[in-house]
């Protein structure tokens, strides 16, 4: 199986912590060459210090904040100047807020829209031409289970990851014809900084001890245990690989078995 990504280079949103900072370091071990797109200059430094170099890639960073399109725009253009493109867009950033859909702010939809769909959108329009040139390109989405079934108390996430789910379809029948594969990582409960978070809130709002609601969320997962992010991430790096040229247009649920639908 061909899993080098030798001469390659990604681009991995969201990489400084959790999935996306596992993503970029396995990458980095298959051969590729990564950038680091992230919001903190300092987490993005030192996190760009632990990507291995087995091919003595030069890795590098871009800082930007998702909240702001213009800013990721500019920062995404200065740097194609220097590399050129990417062959690799692995599009990750937080989630919105928990709660209720029908009690969500307006603001709380256009700033999620934004962060994820908006800049989704703006970096694929930004790196596809490259990846066209070079008759090789691999888009991956890391979204939700949520896009296969609604999580209840994560309104604003079920709806916008739904419409990233969608968005990515449509691209990937647009896109296969010149190899460029788009598809989604549906990552389950997976032991994050957004996880512990999430268990946090539900322990607030329900009167629970974390760990009571932890069990809880354990026993909806027929594996009995949370995921480690480099398991999810393991996903992503076979969707990236040559081996998968064939696979496009898919979500890839990573729950231990969640997920009740077929």
């Amino acid at each position: 199986m061909n899993l080098n990504l030798q001469h390659k280079k990604a681009i991995v949103c969201g990489s400084t912590q959790g999935i996306g900072k596992a993503a970029a370091i396995g990458l980095a071990q298959l051969g590729a060459t990564v950038t680091l797109l992230a919001r903190n200059q300092e987490s993005l430094k030192a996190t760009c210090k632990e990507l291995p170099s087995p091919n003595h890639q030069q890795h590098s960073y871009i800082c930007a904040d998702f909240g702001y399109p213009e800013q990721v725009q500019q920062a995404v253009s200065e740097w194609l100047k220097v590399h050129g493109g990417a062959h690799i867009l692995i599009n990750n950033t937080g989630g919105p807020p928990g709660g209720q859909a029908i009690d969500a702010a307006l603001s709380e939809y256009t700033d999620a829209f934004t962060k994820h769909l908006i800049c989704n959108q703006l970096l694929a329009q930004m790196l596809v031409p490259y990846m066209k040139s070079e008759g090789f390109g691999r888009i991956v989405n890391i979204i939700s289970t949520s896009v296969r079934e609604p999580l209840a108390g994560l309104g604003v996430s079920n709806t916008i990851r739904g419409a990233v789910a969608s968005w990515s379809k449509t691209i990937s029948m647009e896109l296969a014809a010149f190899g460029i594969t788009v598809n989604n990582v549906l990552p389950g409960y997976t032991k994050t900084g957004r996880l512990a978070s999430l268990i946090k809130a539900r322990s607030q709002q329900q009167g629970k001890t974390e760990d009571e609601i932890a069990q809880g969320m354990l026993a909806e997962v027929p594996a009995r245990r949370f995921a480690e992010a480099e398991e999810v991430a393991n996903a992503i790096l076979f969707l990236c690989s040559p081996a998968a040229a064939y696979i496009t247009g898919i979500n890839v649920p990573v729950d231990g078995g969640r997920i009740r639908a077929l």
